[in-house]
């Protein structure tokens, strides 16, 4: 009896330091305390403490709390509407860059030297819209990775986000308790992933080659507090039934240990010699709950898996998909509540099927296509889940499945829209090709959350001349319309909506009247009201 009641008084005296942090010396912008329990003896295997070795920028008179918000969410100190400016202003930027560049692209040399000199050079040749406000500012993430490494204290074992470099020598693991855009569920989590790996016997493993075992821990929540815990693991040269020890011991962290004040709904260990693997590569063993979440944007419910990719903030994806919806299929006729555009959307890199779901009472047929197989199935779910049947959702590489199926299609008739979100990495060069040489697309939307990276050569090859040697024979396609959206409060980050629109003829009648820039259109508007 005694040392029942024993174990349960440290179990709540654990509970207590990990639910109200702010209690210790933790304070917000002050020096990170170096234990989440501090009622524990030290462990035989404790860490030597030594000196960190002092980064070559830290120059005092600023806390690692304030170095890591400026590093994570750099635009914190600025109000929500100066926040929108400093973005909007950035995509004005890279969106003047791009006409200048594909001005450069399609017009001859000395059209193309004159362009310098034109009143509107250095401005973009179609409308920017102001940036789409996020209606969840605070705590917005839905999914949130903690790495493992030395804290400030030097103690290896500490959860948060790097600051420094690797190349320098001058990592350094910051806990992220305070920072804006983490709910404070990941914060939990992580805090208790903290205590849990200090009580392992085992070693973080901070590089591959020197040995350990703890990685870092993935969070993700869903609007109604669901919560799912994915914690990475190397075997090195463990046993399956050695590692079935301390799997055992995180699920009795978890469920009945400290960690039972995160309600963890879902649980999952990857065993990974690797930095990244997907499903295939190494299964997510399910350790404890349920097998996914579920998240609900615009009426519409979705499955979650483990590795499958959805939007960070919810709320802002809401706006986001809207967008997307009415630049691809704007209303033409309405009825019963439900507006149908008809033709056939084409959603390449479509994750779990969000946005053709979304789209799907507009058009007559969805086409999905994604790269990761677990994706796909949970695509077919949310399908059946959310009773649409019209759409298709096919597994492989976009390059790979793209130039068959255009093939298909140009024989289905029918109008014919795309819809892209790739990965920052952009487009394959095939798929490009494969979309502009596409005659049936008349409108394509690009999503892109880095428009000044990998995507920039995309949307040039979407509107430059036609060129055989690259087999861009296809007409052209016209930026006509950008629609910044903020998913990502507090950073310098936001989702550019760009839609393309193919007319032959648009940029013979540029050159004819002596212009350098693109038709302009009048921006829609029905999307924001």
């Amino acid at each position: 009896m005694t040392l029942v009641a024993t174990r349960c008084r440290s179990v709540t005296s654990v509970k207590q330091n990990i639910l109200f942090p702010l209690r210790r010396p933790c304070l917000l912008f002050s020096a990170p305390s170096s234990s989440v329990s501090a009622d524990r003896a030290p462990s035989k295997n404790r860490w030597r403490r030594k000196s960190p070795r002092k980064p070559p920028w830290d120059d005092g008179g600023v806390s690692w709390e304030e170095r890591l918000a400026d590093q994570v969410t750099p635009l914190w100190r600025l109000s929500y509407e100066q926040q929108l400016q400093v973005k909007l202003q950035h995509q004005d930027r890279i969106m003047s860059q791009l006409s200048l560049r594909l001005s450069e692209d399609f017009l001859s040399p000395s059209s193309s030297s004159s362009s310098s000199s034109s009143p509107n050079a250095g401005k973009p040749s179609f409308p920017v819209l102001p940036v789409l406000p996020s209606p969840v500012r605070d705590g917005y993430r839905n999914k949130s990775t903690f790495s493992v490494n030395k804290g400030v204290d030097g103690n290896p074992k500490t959860v948060g986000f790097y600051i420094g470099t690797g190349r320098e020598g001058s990592i350094v693991c910051v806990n992220a308790d305070h920072l804006l855009n983490m709910p404070e569920k990941h914060k939990l989590v992580a805090r208790c992933y903290q205590d849990f790996i200090r009580r392992s016997p085992l070693d973080p493993c901070l590089l591959f080659h020197t040995g350990g075992h703890w990685r870092e821990v993935t969070v993700r929540t869903n609007a109604r507090g669901h919560t799912m815990v994915m914690v990475y693991f190397h075997p090195q040269t463990l046993s399956p039934d050695e590692v079935a020890v301390h799997k055992a011991e995180l699920v009795e962290y978890f469920t009945q240990g400290p960690g039972s004040v995160c309600e963890v709904d879902s649980l999952f260990f990857q065993e990974s010699c690797m930095t990244r693997c997907t499903h295939e590569e190494s299964p997510y063993q399910l350790l404890h709950g349920q097998p996914y979440i579920y998240e609900e944007v615009l009426g519409f419910k979705f499955r979650i898996s483990a590795d499958a990719f959805f939007q960070v903030n919810q709320a802002a994806a809401e706006v986001l998909y809207g967008t997307v919806r009415d630049l691809c299929l704007p209303n033409t006729e309405r009825g019963e509540g439900r507006a149908q555009s008809g033709g056939t959307l084409l959603d390449v890199c479509c994750g779990t099927g969000a946005i053709g779901i979304a789209l799907s009472p507009r058009v007559d047929r969805i086409i999905g296509i994604e790269l990761i197989e677990q994706a796909v199935r949970d695509a077919v779910h949310n399908a059946a889940l959310n009773d649409v049947s019209n759409c298709e959702f096919i597994p492989g590489k976009a390059e790979a499945v793209l130039p068959g199926l255009m093939s298909r299609l140009s024989s289905a008739g029918g109008g014919l829209t795309a819809v892209v979100n790739p990965s920052r990495a952009g487009l394959h060069h095939k798929v490009v090709r494969a979309l502009r040489n596409q005659a049936a697309i008349r409108r394509l939307v690009y999503v892109s959350c880095k428009p000044d990276g990998e995507a920039m050569r995309n949307f040039r090859e979407l509107c430059c001349a036609p060129d055989p040697q690259k087999k861009l024979t296809g007409d052209a396609f016209s930026p006509t319309l950008a629609v910044p959206v903020d998913m990502f409060p507090h950073t310098s980050h936001c989702e550019l909506v760009l839609l393309f629109e193919s007319s032959p003829s648009a940029f013979i009648r540029a050159e004819v009247a002596g212009a350098l820039q693109w038709p302009r259109i009048e921006a829609p508007v029905s999307h924001l009201r």
